[in-house]
């Protein structure tokens, strides 16, 4: 996608042009958020399959592998979806990240929020479609809009601190520095050094925010990519666990049986039955 921001719609008579067109899981170099009004939608993330009917929100990370499918119910569909670059609203996106880790489908009540939600993506798609538009009015909308998502989204998860902690400055340049970095074989002492503190306050901070220790995490983004590797390349699994710096491919076989609770082969093979 070369622009910053686009909106656009999912109609009735879209849902026969999508279900039968080529499909299969993805990525983007960019953030979708879905608002489903009307219809269902079947949505393949975090290397799951779900299937929800409106009205729901669904948020899809830059470089997530996803699918989605929409359907009628009762003859009907309207879902908003919305596309943005990160930095078009940086500081939220960040957020989001931490908020919807695998955690991308909420469904919501069709309450006076809902709806609220409805008319600012109707205003957005007013300022995009205007001779001139002017996308500060789209950026402050579009926050707003996760304002109301999120509000909705704690009173399922409820947790009064949780926007205080992803504010952490050192957490957000441990996540940069670990996306540069953990393809290398490097541990906890390594992030640590380059942020300039100890093991223990990085540990500290980590398990605050994520409640996960620095080696879980990083272990989990290996992970990720892991799965990724092997749903869309043919390379054999000890090329991926060298790629993704572990030296021994029964080590890497342990980790992600220990990790996923199954052996990379067996996941590779229920993820081409299951997009098959």
């Amino acid at each position: 996608m070369q622009e910053m921001f686009k909106i656009n719609r999912v109609f009735p008579e879209d849902v026969e042009r999508i279900q039968t067109s080529e499909n299969n899981p993805h990525t983007h170099d960019y953030e979708e958020l879905l608002i489903g009004v009307e219809g269902s939608l079947e949505h393949f993330i975090d290397f799951e399959s779900t299937k929800m009917d409106a009205p729901f929100v669904s948020f899809v990370t830059k470089g997530k592998i996803h699918r989605v499918i929409p359907y009628l119910k009762d003859g009907k569909c309207d879902i908003w979806a919305i596309r943005f670059k990160s930095e078009f609203i940086p500081e939220t996106t960040f957020q989001l990240y931490t908020y919807y880790h695998n955690n991308a489908n909420i469904p919501l009540p069709a309450d006076r929020c809902f709806k609220r939600m409805e008319t600012i993506c109707r205003m957005m798609l007013e300022e995009t479609e205007a001779d001139q538009p002017d996308y500060s009015i789209v950026r402050h909308l579009l926050s707003a809009l996760f304002t109301m998502v999120e509000s909705e989204r704690k009173k399922l998860v409820p947790d009064d601190s949780e926007l205080i902690k992803t504010q952490s400055s050192t957490f957000k340049t441990f996540l940069v520095t670990l996306e540069e970095n953990f393809r290398r074989p490097e541990g906890v002492e390594f992030y640590a050094e380059k942020l300039f503190m100890s093991s223990r306050n990085l540990n500290i901070i980590c398990q605050n925010i994520m409640q996960k220790s620095v080696s879980e995490i990083i272990e989990t983004r290996k992970l990720i990519e892991a799965k990724n590797l092997l749903m869309t390349t043919d390379k054999t699994i000890s090329e991926i666990g060298f790629e993704l710096g572990y030296s021994e491919n029964a080590y890497f076989t342990s980790v992600f049986k220990r990790r996923s609770g199954q052996t990379p082969g067996e996941f590779r093979k229920e993820m081409q039955q299951l997009i098959s």
